[in-house]
């Protein structure tokens, strides 16, 4: 095969060239014009190419007329012949025929769409309403807790009441003399049944609920009054006026096991991670320090593994998060304002979120990517959060006074929160888990070696 035949226009030899052939054949023929574009030869249509340079080029240019059946034929033609191109040259191949991955047939899905999850209601106004009469209205304490077995605590004044939500029945457990109380805080133990109530007096009284009777009274670990607990197992964390943080193992005669000392002021707020492995604690000096229970020396005080200082007052409100292990909400007090969010790893901030008002307790939802916070002054609100973007999903009036107290059911469902007011509220601003899960059976042996020392 000669040279010549390799050139696509080599059948128009001995005919009178258009000026667009010329200029093409220039092109490819030109030895200065560096910047070549090579057509692909496997990829053209030579008949479409001819018929383009010859009676295609002719009816443009000469614009003849047809009868309309002939006109209406041609185009017809050039419609099933693909000719209404107007590109001669090919440079690449032809990209190949798509294929169908799904059958033609639409009256049937493979894949049906997933119906849209319907915005969930949340009610403006309490479900229920309890007086609480002598509430104290103090930022400090924490004088309520909803245990695993649905009975809510709230110590008002002196006296420790009993509300188990499966029947609505209030009951009394105990009520402290003049010289030892007022209570200033309470702790339901993993169990359900064991419940810690902290005193004015610096000690802490363990309780069975389900026989009410006093089984242990924890001396020494503070020198004032007792504000915030924490149960780990069967570790007892109690924060006291003094700046003291305590483990105490219930289940020893001697129970201070650790001590934990960074915070120079009373501790508000103590909370242990689902894993039983740091803790939190949040004090009137502004800070919040993370322990690790792993570095934990019972013959030395703990050192924290992070000092947090970025509030400008008071921390209460702690709550870690259920779906990622190293996050920690923390709230600030009215001097603050702000819900800051932090990598308990590295001790990073990452994220303030200004309320506007006086942050007294953080919770968690357990079934949504969610965070319901509760306020002091001005407008003493709950507010729903949408976690990370920290949208407001809703803002709950119905309180009259800072709402200091806020509690999970067990569910996780149902929040009670106890305000200045002297009122105790329940909301149902969680909703409805979509699968209900059965409870996690909670081991009691722990408990039942509990020295009954007064």
């Amino acid at each position: 095969m000669d040279a010549g035949s390799l050139n696509p226009f080599s059948n128009l030899r001995g005919r009178s060239r258009c000026p667009l052939q010329e200029q093409i054949l220039q092109r490819i023929n030109s030895k200065e014009n560096l910047d070549r574009f090579i057509p692909n030869r496997s990829a053209m249509d030579y008949d479409y190419a001819h018929y383009m340079l010859t009676e295609g080029r002719k009816i443009k240019e000469n614009q003849i007329v047809f009868s309309p059946a002939r006109d209406a034929y041609r185009m017809q033609l050039a419609e099933a012949l693909n000719m209404n191109r107007t590109r001669i040259l090919a440079f690449k191949n032809k990209p190949p025929t798509p294929v169908e991955l799904f059958p033609s047939n639409h009256t049937t899905s493979v894949h049906p769409a997933k119906p849209l999850k319907p915005r969930r209601h949340i009610p403006q106004s309490s479900e229920r309403t309890l007086d609480a009469p002598d509430l104290m209205d103090d930022f400090y304490l924490n004088l309520l807790d909803w245990g695993s077995s649905n009975v809510l605590a709230i110590a008002l004044g002196n006296t420790v009441y009993l509300w188990d939500a499966s029947d609505s029945s209030t009951s009394e457990l105990v009520t402290i003399d003049d010289d030892n109380g007022p209570v200033t805080s309470v702790s339901w133990a993993p169990d359900g049944r064991h419940i810690a109530i902290g005193l004015n007096n610096s000690e802490v009284q363990l309780w069975d609920s389900a026989s009410n009777r006093q089984l242990r009274t924890l001396r020494g670990c503070h020198r004032s009054r007792v504000g915030s607990m924490a149960w780990n197992s069967h570790i007892l964390t109690t924060g006291g006026m003094d700046g003291m943080i305590v483990n105490n193992d219930v289940r020893i005669k001697s129970h201070v096991v650790k001590t934990y000392r960074g915070h120079r002021q009373e501790i508000c707020g103590l909370k242990w991670s689902a894993s039983g492995q740091q803790l939190a604690s949040g004090g009137n000096d502004n800070l919040v320090h993370i322990w690790d229970m792993s570095k934990a020396s019972s013959n030395s005080p703990t050192q924290w593994i992070h000092r947090l200082e970025d509030h400008t007052s008071a921390v209460k409100a702690l709550a870690w998060c259920p779906f990622q292990s190293n996050l920690l909400a923390s709230g600030g007090g009215g001097g603050d304002r702000t819900i800051k969010f932090w990598n308990t790893h590295t001790g990073a901030c990452l994220n303030s979120v200004d309320t506007g008002s006086q942050v007294c307790a953080l919770l968690w939802n357990k079934n949504e990517r969610e965070l319901l916070s509760s306020h002091g002054f001005t407008q003493n609100q709950l507010i729903l959060w949408k976690y990370p973007s920290m949208v407001k999903m809703a803002e709950i009036m119905g309180h009259t006074s800072r709402v200091l107290h806020m509690v999970q059911s067990p569910n996780g469902c149902t929040v009670a929160s106890a305000a200045g007011d002297e009122t105790l509220r329940f909301w149902n601003v969680f909703g409805v888990p979509e699968v209900a899960k059965p409870a996690p059976k909670v081991h009691q042996e722990p408990f039942s070696h509990l020295y009954r020392i007064r």
